[in-house]
């Protein structure tokens, strides 16, 4: 196939490929992206062995060596390495999911093909394809312009901060912001041919510290300070009766790992991994994963109007002359002000109307200027050779128009009795040049709500955030739509944020005549207030609110700038996922809140027993390498608990500290009473010999290790729900090996079968009772 016979001609003088060709040119050019480097597995591997918790495991083996305690010092050698295994497989499993969403968050290009406009993605953009660049944009591969011009922000790429101007001949390169203007040109370079190699990540989720973590992080250092003491205490003890020091080092040593949570990076990854993955599945692709825990806390949403709450779907409605020759010219006007190529819902609705009357000449006269619409500005004009001259129109808000008309009528009423029935109206104007124009009249857009938009509001209300209205249609337009879908509230025109604090931002329902920079004010009221905010966007200009808020959602048909600033994607119109991605967030807070509790509750008990048990006996009740067995035994349930099946709670959720500890040190002084009577009957009951005491112990902080996970997953009654399957699993395959290797003897002195089953028939009934005092303590503590 030849280049003339592989290439269409369009209506301005442009070519376009065929898609046949197309599809040629991607096979010997390959995928237009940058192949990601892969990370090796053996240096990950190792790199589970770099860091403060093995550190001190290693220090411990080392110790074990110089006492001459080789097999415990092997034994836990191999224990660090199943955990580092362990982890690789669960962070590979995380790995997948990201896999996943970062192939579904890919750009699209407005793309010329066999005659026609359509939207594909980047990766099948190929040289020779004709493609439209708008405001918003990321260039998707190194673009030559050859009609049209656009301001570009290259500084991502060159460091410069100053944007530089692109006309005909210029070259966007791939990844560069198209700021302003709009421009048709041709691929010139994809993938790694491209000026710079690489085109721009949209996927930000690697080294973005969340509120989680640090939270979590704050409750361990509490635990290692506690723990601390607790040393202390137990090194001062140990001065004073005269223990021998070789013994108490390692096991001082194996007391203050236990207070680490080693399985915490696991966890906290797979848990909001698998969420990102759910909610890819349902069609919100996350930009970085910290978006998932700020979601579980939003308690208001800012949302726009257009394609959001409403279909995006607009239609010409009305229409209005003044100073056009009959309807259908005031509908031609409007059309000639229009492109196609940009594919804006406006200007196609506009088009269609032209189109379906026959009201466009084909070919289309010659356009020798066209201006795009602009937030700035608010409007569009163009300038065409005619049969009998030139001819100037423009479309666009009445009062962007009027400043382009001598002497602009006061049509105030007509304006809003036409807003006030939810239709966008435009003006038109039109003359021989820009400085003769006139308005032409006005034409109503209708943009009806969408039929899911009533049932989300109210699914929002249910959940307990407070919805928004933010848009730049006027108050009788915007007020139309507010009741229509039940959001509550006054109006307020934008200007009203500069005179309010944040305690009053929310007295309104619906903020009217929004520019960005009132976006980016709201935001900060609200968050000044302490509220978690959500808000929508789809343009360039939204970008900085969408960044700013802690919840920045881009909505479907979003720019690629506005795509990248947000931390949630839609993928749907609407914002139906929305109340999905709210409900799967909180059920990975529920999941972490389990994970937290547990924590505190197992590092106090253990902590504490093990302190108090060395001073009350005189020995120790448990080996320094029963204690990393412990820890793994645990470790290995923990990591289920980021697949268990829980709820989500009604309202927002909120991270707090000191009532966390209260409830993990009053549920670890409940366990505490359990571990000191099996201690006792063990001991002076049973009088079993130190070594045949510290299996049972093991065994025991083994089992209500487990039994703590079961009280805490459910905020009611334990039986409420069921674990998921990997949990159960996991819990029923620890305690039988634990119990085996105990009833055998393996690394430990063996204890009759009999007596470890009475054990854990014991410890079970306790936790059933305990569970029932769990119930009206995390009642009365608001834990939920």
């Amino acid at each position: 196939m030849d280049e003339s016979s592989a290439r269409v001609e369009n209506g301005h003088g442009l070519s376009g490929l065929t898609e046949a060709e197309a599809q040629h040119r991607l096979r010997q050019y390959g995928p237009n992206e940058i192949p990601e480097r892969r990370r090796r597995p053996l240096v990950t591997f190792l790199g589970k062995f770099w860091g403060p918790i093995p550190w001190m495991l290693e220090m411990t083996i080392l110790l074990q060596l110089l006492l001459g305690k080789n097999v415990e010092a092997a034994v836990i050698a191999a224990l660090l390495s199943v955990n580092a295994l362990v982890s690789l497989m669960k962070e590979d499993r995380a790995d997948k999911a990201l896999e996943l969403l970062r192939h579904r968050l890919t750009a699209e290009a407005r793309v010329r093909r066999d005659g026609a406009w359509r939207s594909v993605s980047t990766a099948c953009l190929v040289p020779g394809d004709i493609v439209h660049l708008r405001m918003g944009d990321l260039s998707p591969a190194d673009v030559k312009i050859v009609e049209g011009g656009i301001l570009l922000d290259q500084s991502a790429l060159t460091g410069e901060s100053i944007a530089v101007e692109a006309g005909v001949g210029a070259t966007a390169y791939a990844a560069a912001v198209v700021r302003r203007g709009e421009a048709t040109g041709e691929v010139t370079a994809t993938g790694t041919r491209t000026y710079f190699g690489k085109t721009a990540e949209l996927v930000r989720t690697a080294h973005a510290t969340s509120h989680l973590s640090v939270t979590i992080f704050k409750i361990v250092r509490v635990l290692i300070g506690i723990d601390i003491v607790l040393i202390a205490a137990l090194l001062t003890y140990a001065a004073l009766a005269e223990m021998p020091l070789r013994d108490v080092l390692p096991f001082a040593l194996i007391l203050l790992v236990a207070s680490v949570p080693v399985a915490l990076p696991t966890t906290f990854t797979l848990a909001t991994a698998l969420g990102a993955a759910e909610l890819t599945r349902s069609g919100v692709l996350l930009t970085r994963l910290s978006a998932i825990e700020e979601a579980a806390g939003m308690d208001v949403l800012c949302t726009d109007k257009t394609g959001t709450l409403t279909e995006n779907q607009m239609t010409l409605a009305a229409k209005m002359r003044f100073d056009a020759a009959s309807d259908d010219e005031l509908v031609r006007l409007a059309a000639l002000a229009c492109d196609p190529a940009t594919q804006d819902s406006i200007d196609l609705a506009i088009l269609s109307a032209a189109t379906a009357g026959g009201l466009l000449a084909t070919p289309l006269p010659e356009r020798l200027e066209f201006v795009p619409f602009d937030p700035a500005n608010r409007y569009s004009l163009s300038r065409y050779r005619e049969a009998g001259g030139e001819l100037c129109v423009a479309k666009g808000a009445f009062q962007a128009v009027s400043t382009l008309i001598g002497t602009a009528p006061d049509i105030s009423a007509e304006i809003d009795r036409l807003a006030s029935s939810g239709m966008r109206v435009l003006a038109v104007a039109h003359g021989t040049s820009r400085a003769s124009m006139s308005l032409a009249g006005l034409i109503g857009l209708k943009d009806p709500p969408r039929s899911d938009s009533a049932t989300l509001v109210k699914g929002l209300k249910e959940l307990g955030i407070r919805v928004i209205m933010v848009t730049g249609d006027n108050a009788a337009t915007a007020v139309a739509v507010a009741r229509q879908v039940g959001i509550e509230g006054p109006v307020a025109a934008a200007d009203a944020l500069d005179h309010v604090d944040g305690s009053h931002a929310l007295d309104n329902g619906v903020y009217a005549r929004v520019y960005p920079e009132h976006k980016i004010r709201l935001i900060r009221l609200l968050q000044s207030a302490g509220h978690v905010v959500g808000m929508t966007g789809d343009g360039v200009n939204d970008a900085p609110a969408l960044k700013q808020a802690d919840v920045g959602i881009a909505v479907s048909g979003a720019t690629d700038v506005a795509r990248a600033a947000a931390g949630v994607v839609l993928t749907a119109p609407g914002l139906t996922e929305m109340l999905t991605a709210v409900r799967i967030s909180r059920r990975i807070y529920q999941r972490m809140l389990t994970y937290t509790i547990n924590k505190i509750t197992k590092t106090l008990q253990i902590a504490v027993f093990m302190t108090f048990g060395v001073m009350l006996t005189h020995s120790f009740v448990i080996t320094p390498l029963l204690i990393v067995l412990l820890l793994f035994a645990n470790d290995f349930v923990t990591m289920s608990i980021a697949t268990d099946n829980v709820g989500f709670s009604s309202s927002p959720d909120r991270w707090n500290v000191r009532m966390l500890m209260l409830t993990g040190s009053l549920l670890a002084a409940a366990l505490l009473f359990l571990s000191f009577a099996v201690l006792y009957v063990g001991r002076d009951v049973l009088r079993l010999p130190v070594a045949e005491l510290q299996t049972l112990v093991f065994v025991m902080l083994v089992a209500t290790g487990q039994g703590t996970v079961y009280l805490v997953r459910e905020r009611g009654p334990f039986w409420r729900s069921r674990p998921s399957r990997w949990l159960a699993v996991s819990s029923v395959a620890d305690l039988v090996v634990v119990t085996a290797m105990a009833a055998t003897g393996i690394f430990m002195a063996p204890v009759g079968l009999t007596v470890l089953i009475s054990l854990l028939a014991v410890i079970a009934a306790y936790m059933i009772l305990l569970d029932v005092l769990k119930v009206q303590l995390f009642r009365r503590l608001a834990i939920h």
